[in-house]
């Protein structure tokens, strides 16, 4: 799904740049206001790490069935409180609200019920390590607060750091004991059946997205702001930049003059990497729906696996962190020779020849991510709150780096994205009170 097709300005009163959830938040937010507004979008979609594509799937009696497959984001998080949920079930999609399948190991394998209660209390202890030393403004790596190596519940360090993966797409060595603490979690996850990035499009439809169109440079030098592209300059009076964090610490869009305190913040929230395996399964009756297998409970280089989630003949390999960024190097054909191989382990050496891939995500290597969603270095909690910081009130930044609470999600960053157009608009002289963007009251 894309955005209607949209020229290319030569002026305009804001530039957005980016059509992921956070450029589509803030275009959504200043549709109605009367100011000129144009997104630039480098993919040739919108959607951003938002991203469902389609998968037909013959059935066992005759037929099919065409499947959404999310290749990014797949999980409302925080539903309960999840703006996108409400918008999503305004425009019609399905909001599915089975539970995650996140603290059960099918069938018990590899992990007695004691085992998995056993490593539930760890984490849940380590989780209360972690905000008593946030509570006293320790800002090191998360992972100081493991259990001791000497201690019992020292066993399951390996298995946390493979959570992390999943969480944080990074290790907890790696991340920010403050910024892990930051987190706000309900508890309340959903899925949307027809697919989270084809939401998420559906939402920016009909904003004045121009595709293949990456920003190389924002020239602030002079006034309006030049907006360098391709296919031609944009002159603006605000921006709004919306890219990950990797690409504006790499300057893959240079600033002019350059903004040091910019990049420095980029850098100190960096994206790790959350990695997605789709494959259809033979006789998929064999497993519970929406059931899950780890495939090792002893190290981090493991993957989760999600057993016929919506109960459809499917597996979703999750794979994090170090073990995600190997398996890229290789390509994607690792990613289903290292899913195999764990699952055969698991349910027997035949059981590699009942999978047939389907997708795999490559946010790492795609060029407009180089990675899934941002953590906190140890010692840079402060980032996000930074990297937000206008620049000459004029270039104002959002995106799931930037939502302190909701980092890493798509609802966090499209909030973000709203909050960035309002502060454009203030900045612009326009009460945003007396505005109504679509999603205003």
């Amino acid at each position: 799904m894309t955005a209607s097709f949209t020229p290319l300005p030569f002026n305009a009163d804001v530039v957005v740049v980016g059509a992921g959830a956070a450029g589509l938040g803030a275009a959504r937010r200043l549709a109605g206001t009367g100011l000129s507004v144009v997104v630039l979008e480098a993919r040739d979609r919108i959607g951003g790490r938002a991203h469902t594509i389609d998968h037909r799937q013959t059935r066992h009696r005759g037929g099919s069935e065409v499947m959404a497959l999310d290749l990014g984001c797949g999980w409302l998080h925080s539903a309960d409180e999840n703006l996108l949920a409400e918008l999503g079930r305004d425009a019609g999609f399905t909001i599915d609200e089975t539970p995650p399948p996140w603290r059960r190991q099918a069938f018990n394998l590899g992990l007695t019920p004691a085992e998995q209660a056993a490593f539930g209390a760890a984490f849940e202890a380590f989780d209360e390590r972690v905000s008593a030393a946030a509570s006293k403004g320790e800002d090191g790596p998360a992972s100081d607060q493991f259990a001791s190596p000497d201690s019992d519940e020292a066993r399951w360090n390996a298995r946390m750091d493979a959570v992390s993966g999943a969480l944080n797409g990074a290790r907890f060595a790696e991340v920010s004991t403050l910024d892990y603490d930051a987190y706000r979690d309900t508890g309340v996850n959903w899925r949307v059946r027809e697919g989270y990035g084809r939401l998420v499009a559906a939402l920016g439809r009909d904003a004045p997205v121009v595709l293949d169109c990456p920003v190389t440079r924002i020239d602030r030098s002079t006034a309006p702001l030049r907006i360098e592209t391709p296919r031609g300059t944009v002159l603006a009076r605000a921006v709004i930049l919306t890219v990950p964090t990797s690409l504006i610490g790499a300057e893959t869009i240079r600033i002019d003059p350059p903004v040091p305190a910019l990049i420095e913040s980029a850098l100190g929230a960096p994206l790790g990497l959350a990695s997605k395996l789709h494959m259809t399964v033979e006789t998929p009756e064999d497993f519970p729906a929406d059931s899950q297998l780890w495939g090792r409970t002893d190290t981090a280089q493991t993957g989760g696996y999600h057993l016929r989630p919506f109960g459809r003949p499917m597996i979703e390999g999750y794979f994090g962190g170090d073990l995600a960024w190997g398996l890229e190097d290789e390509g994607e054909a690792a990613f289903f020779d290292f899913a195999a191989t764990e699952l055969s382990n698991l349910l027997g050496s035949s059981f590699r020849r009942r999978l047939t891939p389907i997708a795999t995500s490559m946010w790492g290597a795609e060029t407009w991510s180089r990675g899934a969603y941002s953590h906190c270095l140890p010692g840079q909690a402060d980032a996000r709150r930074r990297l937000k910081q206008p620049v000459e009130d004029r270039i104002f930044i959002a995106g799931e780096a930037t939502a302190e609470a909701f980092y890493g999600t798509a609802h966090g960053a499209w909030e973000e994205g709203t909050r960035a157009a309002v502060e454009a608009l203030v900045s612009l002289g326009i009460d945003p009170r007396e505005t109504g963007g679509y999603d205003e009251a």
